[in-house]
């Protein structure tokens, strides 16, 4: 027995020597393979593939910026600069893709060891995310927020988003007290990151003084994206008579305008871009904003800027050169304000809203001068406002009675050598009389030249009727065909009376149509004969000055404009080669022959050279060379807006078409002074006369 267990020790002893090596080699060969394995790909990966992770870890991304270029001047017609641009030094900051709210803070509290700004416009949030952008402030106001500030009902964690709300509400309700300098802080960290990525903003732009640029530069390393630039801003060499005109430029902080976003960013534009935003810099936002400068950045992994290039410099803004000389445009305001302040100191502006005025070439429809005044009846201080030229509305009364006669000629009822009609008053069943200002029965007949002339309301009346095939018998209704205001309407449409004249300026507004029919559903035929004397519809004193300009040319009604070329910049700023030139532009040409258009030209020129006591514009015929004119005076009500009546004041508005020379016209106006409480004073006339008088000598016609 004990050799049989010696043999089986014997042999378990064996096995156990020879089994457990040959499995601890094994186990060790396999190890060994793998690591020969992993030091293989490592080499492998080193040797093959090390210079394409070197180069992955610099990976920079190459993003394209774009970049502002200095706006486009605005020039007068003798190449006198309107509009310029100021340019003045600023600290800007382009923000990186990643950066964080703590590298922001951390830049402003470095920031304004050298520069001061004003804080404005912070909210209680702003100062809070400046407060918790600290830090480990974040952390720290967590951690004390009420663990419902942290949690909801369900004890869920709640989002990141709703725990900064949470966040800043906790310390806003804790108060929040900034001394001065946390307060710039605060209004610079706002104005950093709400900026886009890798979008540049002012920090300063004003009042900056030398040391605050020098002590900026010399510490720029320690400011990431902080960086010396400069900023415009739009000044008048000139003066601003022109000025709502010319419209206005958005601010950075405004940048592009609600209304015209999404087309603005898909035409290139940034969001802080600074635009037009009305009149001629909106019109010709495209051609004075220029082209933008490309610049192609590299950035790196940790998305810092590492390397500029530029890539494309930009092309500076065109300049407009205008029709307007502004020498005669200064006379032309002054002239207004004259005559304004005269009708002031007669007491008779109680309800005047203010008067206006515009001058243009009837051969080319190039606009020489506007100017408006408004006025404030409530307050009595008054405004420049050019631009109610174009976008106010007036009812201008016997000024437009020249389209009334033409248009009774194109119609057929009257003719060049069969124009003489009754001068009988018309009476209405309930309604005052209808006549002239002159007293009844001063004139049995008139004929079209004496009807302008004298102004005479019975002869349009008249013609109005045979327009309308009426019969008429005094105190009883009158028929009139249902077609008559169109009929009326279409022909003062062909001169540009209510109907847009298409001027390049933004905002123009057309005239203003009165009812045509009463609430029963009746023609308001006493409201015909009214229009057909200029005492119903209201219109925009740029479409009379078209309307007398189409008189004055031979029947061509011209596009007004105010831009005379576009001009390239060239790089040291002065003016380059024209792109383009404003043409005369014919809307429509009108229905008459010459012997029709003299008909109502030579009434015109009687109007101020005729003799007779009622002969209306009688003021302007000393003038050389001579011209013509019209009248008008208009019944009209005002209207307070913060305080409505159901009784308004009478008014009277008075106004004026003309043109000059009356031979070979190069100039036609149209002026208006609205509600006056009296008709007397003729200060369209003694306007008009200044303007032709400064006019004529500028230009030097005798």
């Amino acid at each position: 027995m004990r050799r049989i267990l010696d043999i089986i020790k014997k042999r378990t002893g064996s096995q156990a020597k020879s089994t457990i090596p040959f499995r601890l080699n094994l186990l060790f060969f396999i190890v060994f393979v793998l690591f020969a394995m992993l030091v293989a790909q490592l080499a492998y990966l080193q040797i093959v593939y090390g210079g394409k992770f070197e180069a992955e870890v610099d990976r920079t991304d190459k993003t394209v910026m774009t970049g502002s270029v200095p706006r486009g001047m605005i020039y007068d017609s003798k190449g006198r600069l309107l509009v310029g641009n100021s340019t003045h030094n600023a600290i800007t900051y382009t923000k990186s893709g990643s950066v964080s709210s703590s590298d922001i803070y951390t830049i402003v509290n470095r920031l304004t060891k050298y520069i001061s700004v004003d804080p404005s416009d912070l909210t209680s949030r702003d100062k809070a995310d400046y407060i918790l952008s600290a830090p480990n402030k974040s952390k720290q106001v967590i951690k004390q927020m009420p663990k419902s500030y942290r949690v909801d009902s369900n004890g869920d964690a709640l989002s990141t988003t709703k725990i900064y709300a949470n966040e800043v509400k906790y310390v806003e309700k804790q108060g929040i007290h900034l001394n001065d300098k946390d307060m710039q802080r605060a209004s610079l960290f706002k104005t950093m990151s709400s900026a886009y990525s890798l979008s540049t903003v002012f920090l300063k732009d004003k009042n900056l003084s030398s040391k605050e640029i020098a002590q900026v530069s010399e510490h720029l390393t320690e400011l990431p994206g902080v960086s010396i630039g400069s900023n415009w801003e739009r000044d008048y060499p000139q003066g601003k008579s022109i000025a709502s005109i010319i419209g206005s430029v958005s601010t950075e902080k405004q940048g592009i305008p609600d209304d015209e976003l999404n087309t603005m960013l898909a035409s290139g534009y940034s969001r802080n871009d600074r635009v037009g935003t009305s009149y001629l810099e909106k019109s010709y936002e495209s051609i004075l904003s220029g082209t933008k400068s490309q610049k192609q950045v590299q950035v790196g992994s940790n998305n810092q800027i590492k390397k500029s290039t530029t890539l494309y410099k930009g092309q500076k803004g065109g300049n407009l050169n205008l029709t307007i000389d502004s020498k005669f445009q200064k006379k032309v305001q002054a002239a207004l304000e004259e005559q304004y302040s005269a009708a002031q100191s007669a007491g008779i502006t109680q309800y005047s809203d203010g008067a206006y005025v515009v001058a243009m070439n009837p051969k080319t429809g190039a606009i020489l001068a506007m100017a408006g005044i408004h006025n404030n009846p409530q307050t009595g201080k008054t405004s420049e406002d050019a631009l109610g030229v174009i976008n106010r509305t007036f009812v201008m009364g016997s000024a437009v009675k020249g389209a009334t006669v033409l248009g009774a000629m194109m119609d057929g009822v009257i003719s060049p050598s069969n124009n003489t009609q009754a001068d009988d008053p018309i009476y209405l069943p309930g309604t005052p009389v209808k006549k002239s200002v002159y007293p009844a029965g001063t004139f049995s007949s008139l004929n079209a030249i004496q009807a302008l002339q004298f102004s005479s309301n019975i002869y349009m009346m008249n013609l109005a009727l045979k327009e309308a095939n009426a019969k008429y018998t005094p105190n009883s209704y009158i028929h009139m065909d249902d077609d008559i205001f169109d009929k009326l309407r279409g022909y003062f449409n062909q001169f540009g009376l209510g109907v847009k004249t298409g001027i390049d300026i933004s905002g123009e507004t057309a005239g203003i149509e009165g009812a045509t029919h009463n609430s029963n559903g009746s023609l308001k035929t006493g409201s015909a004969l009214d229009l057909s004397y200029g005492n119903y519809d209201a219109y925009t004193l740029i479409e009379m000055a078209q309307y007398i300009s189409t008189i004055a040319n031979g029947g061509y009604r011209l596009k007004p404009y105010v831009v005379q070329s576009i001009q390239k910049t060239k790089d040291d700023g002065t003016k380059g080669a024209l792109t383009s030139v404003t043409k005369p532009s014919v809307l429509n040409k009108v229905g008459v022959t010459n012997d029709e258009l003299n008909v109502v030209k030579k009434g015109m020129y009687a109007a101020v050279h005729g003799s007779g006591y009622w002969t209306t514009a009688t003021r302007l015929k000393d003038l050389s060379p001579a011209v013509a004119a019209k009248t008008g005076t208009a019944q009209s009500f005002y209207y307070n807006p913060d305080n409505p009546s159901s009784d308004p004041p009478e008014t009277i508005t008075t106004s004026l078409v003309s043109f000059g020379p009356y031979d070979d016209p190069n100039i036609a106006m149209a002026i208006v002074f609205p509600n006056l409480t009296s008709e007397s004073g003729s200060y369209p006339q003694l306007l008009a006369k200044q303007i032709y008088t400064d006019y004529y000598k500028m230009t030097g016609q005798k």
